[in-house]
Formats: C-alpha cells, structure tokens, sequence
C-alpha cells in the first residue's frame, strides 16, 4: 500500500520545478479567480436584496400569503402522488400474490403466516388444557 504513495513521492521530486512552479501558479490563478467570483456574486446579491426590500416590503401583505398558498398546494399534490404510487405499487404486488406470481417478499409473508398459525394452534390447545383444569377442579372442590 506504501509503494503507490512512495512512487508519486518519487515523481514529485523527479518533476522538474518549472513544472511545480506552473502547477502552483495555475491553483493559485484558479483559486483566486473563484474567489473574486464569489465575492462579485455575494456584492450582487447583497444590492438585488438592498433594492428589492422596499418591494417585498410593500407587497408582503400579498406575497407571503401566496408562498404559503403555494407551498401547501404543492406539498399537497406531491403527498397525494406520492400516496397514489404507493398504493397503486401496493396492489400490484398483492395482485402478483393472489396470482401465484411470488412477487419479492412472499417468501416472509407465508413464513410469517404459518408461524403464527402455529402459535395460535399452540395457545388455542393450551386455552383447552387450562379450560379443562379449571373444570375438573372445581367439581373436585
């Protein structure tokens, strides 16, 4: 794993330093350009706020009813999407069950079932058992 690490090493210090040099000079050109550039971006953002405060101010009694009006219609379109895929999914696996085509997870659901089958049967004679007991002890008594 260190013999990667130590070739790049190796062709670091093989590299002549011009080519250092101009591999630092290009970062440092980039990285400064990408820094003016988000100044300039934050400048123009901070004078399109400046000049648009009086506007929004003016018409937030309108504005901010709407964005509400139309954050909820749009949640509410996207829920009920949402909700139509899933039970439009839901059915077509119960579909492919009822079908006999054993779709993804059948497998658990009839493990599931036959387990708790079991379990019933077992509490259903366990119930009988006790129902028995308490019969035939209290005519002894």
């Amino acid at each position: 794993m260190t013999e990667p690490y130590q070739n790049k090493q190796l062709q670091q210090q093989q590299q002549p330093r011009s080519h250092q040099v101009v591999k630092a000079a290009t970062a440092a050109t980039a990285g400064g350009s990408l820094l003016v550039l988000s100044g300039l971006t934050l400048a123009g953002t901070v004078i399109a706020l400046t000049l648009a405060t009086p506007l929004l101010v003016i018409f937030s009694p309108v504005l901010v009813p709407a964005a509400i009006t139309i954050f909820l219609l749009g949640s509410g379109f996207l829920a009920s999407g949402g909700f139509g895929v899933a039970a439009i999914s839901v059915l077509s696996w119960i579909y492919r069950y009822v079908t006999g085509k054993h779709p993804p997870g059948a497998d658990q659901l009839d493990h599931a079932r036959t387990k708790l089958a079991s379990k019933a049967r077992e509490m259903k004679d366990r119930a009988e058992q006790f129902g028995q007991q308490n019969i035939s002890g209290s005519q002894v008594s």
